[in-house]
């Protein structure tokens, strides 16, 4: 027996290390975290006075890593700073969170994100595969799809970084704005925030047709719901 073989195999036990630490923080976070409603999240990040915007991107960033729904921070974004900053705070947020649960997916490798993601890891592998950036699209845009899958598979699929991060920037968008501005618009009804929100939507609508027809355009497999 060789004595590269007799060496413990550090690189297999540093990543199920990760994996174990990642699944039992998604558990967590899960079954036993809530996040707080908006007049809560509100009341917090404004004690934190002129650090509120920096306070507001990291939570955000968090929750975009595990399978906590993100739309109450997008909706309490617009509560808290109104359409404009609250919709570019959100897109930050959410964009960091996605970026830094594709690399962390790079670390634990293929196998330990298709445990991670568990019924989602035959869906998602399927359509990143060979289509990066078109399903990257699609299925950000989907209604019903988690982001925390597209994130996580992304990263273990072999979606380039380039494509995910432009395909995620692209596709994110709209849906925070739209999100952001039914938050003003709770806040402060007006006719404004009222356009803005089916301005968005519409936007959404739009470009979930085109990314769908995109990738039926450079894949022969079906979509979800196809």
């Amino acid at each position: 027996m060789s004595e590269k073989s007799l060496r413990p195999p550090w690189g297999s036990f540093l990543r199920n290390t990760l994996l174990i630490v990642v699944l039992l923080g998604m558990l967590y976070a899960a079954f036993n975290l809530r996040l707080p409603s908006v007049e809560e999240l509100q009341s917090r990040i404004e004690a934190y006075g002129w650090a509120g915007w920096l306070a507001f991107v990291l939570l955000y960033a968090v929750v975009a890593m595990t399978p906590i729904p993100v739309t109450i921070m997008a909706v309490s974004g617009g509560v808290i700073f109104g359409v404009l900053e609250g919709s570019l705070l959100s897109v930050i947020g959410v964009l960091v969170g996605c970026w830094a649960a594709y690399h962390l997916a790079r670390a634990l490798g293929t196998e330990a994100v298709r445990r991670l993601l568990g019924s989602h890891a035959e869906t998602v592998e399927t359509h990143l595969e060979d289509t990066g950036f078109q399903a990257v699209c699609a299925l950000r845009l989907m209604p019903g799809v988690p982001y925390w899958p597209v994130n996580y598979g992304s990263g273990a699929f072999g979606v380039s970084q380039r494509d995910f991060v432009v395909a995620s920037v692209i596709s994110t968008v709209p849906g925070q704005v739209s999100l952001v501005a039914l938050g003003a618009f709770i806040a402060e009804p007006s006719v404004t925030y009222g356009l803005v929100v089916g301005v968005a939507w519409t936007v959404v609508i739009a470009m979930t047709v085109w990314a769908y027809r995109s990738w039926r355009g450079t894949s022969r497999r079906p979509f979800p719901g196809a």
